[in-house]
């Protein structure tokens, strides 16, 4: 089940902290992973402009987000900035700063968050929803691995990496073939965005939490991607 704003991911995963200047929010990795700071920045939100999925409000989630202290919360709606006007408001009203950015699942490879770290970055966002939406029917997308690599260097990468299946001897083909997606996920998002990629970490109180914590950070080291908290926050 996804987290609401309140519920944190594991204390030892290091969390995104700093205030964020709202539309070009500058995250670099010491910023990404929360050095020297006990505050905490949300970078994965879907408002309820997430038909079927996001159920709150982007006022609700950013005042949600003022009574817990977080510094900034990123409204990543799937494949969409729909949102983005109503946050950019909430964010003035609440003090709280917004990070523009976007979940997309790629046809061909892994669920990205994506960020908009400067101006140029916030354009490249634009163009690839554009892209996505303009090849599908209303209310789809489609994108690709080939799409995503045309995002430049003002655009940050959150992995989303699917969760572990429990283990069981009979589920070993289909182990086998998410670890196989997996590496060439990681090995992809490395070639492409390294120096600006992170592998997010999002535990939802599930049947076993340490065991998909113990494989995340497994996924992290062989890849050498830097882990960062985030909460997959559907509602207030």
């Amino acid at each position: 089940m996804p987290n609401s704003p309140g519920e944190m991911p594991g204390t030892s995963i290091p969390r995104a902290t700093d205030p964020l200047t709202p539309l070009t929010p500058a995250l670099s990795p010491e910023q990404a992973q929360g050095r020297g700071s006990k505050t905490y920045a949300e970078l994965h939100c879907l408002s309820n402009f997430s038909f079927q999925r996001g159920a709150s409000s982007a006022q609700e989630l950013f005042e949600r987000a003022k009574k817990l202290g977080y510094t900034a919360l990123a409204i990543t709606d799937e494949c969409s900035l729909s949102g983005i006007v109503r946050a950019f408001e909430a964010s003035n009203d609440t003090g709280i700063a917004l990070i523009v950015g976007s979940e997309i699942q790629l046809a061909d490879g892994p669920k990205l968050v994506i960020l908009a770290a400067d101006h140029d970055g916030y354009s490249d966002i634009c163009q690839l929803i554009t892209t996505g939406r303009r090849r599908s029917a209303k209310g789809e997308y489609q994108l690709t691995c080939a799409d995503a690599e045309r995002l430049g260097p003002g655009v940050r990468v959150l992995w989303i990496p699917r969760s572990a299946p429990p283990a069981r001897t009979s589920d070993c083909g289909n182990t086998n073939a998410l670890a196989r997606d997996e590496d060439s996920h990681g090995a992809w998002i490395v070639r492409h965005f390294g120096g600006r990629a992170w592998l997010a970490v999002e535990l939802h109180r599930g049947p076993d939490d340490a065991a998909e914590l113990r494989h995340l950070r497994d996924l992290a080291s062989h890849h050498g991607l830097p882990l960062v908290a985030a909460g997959d926050v559907h509602m207030h």
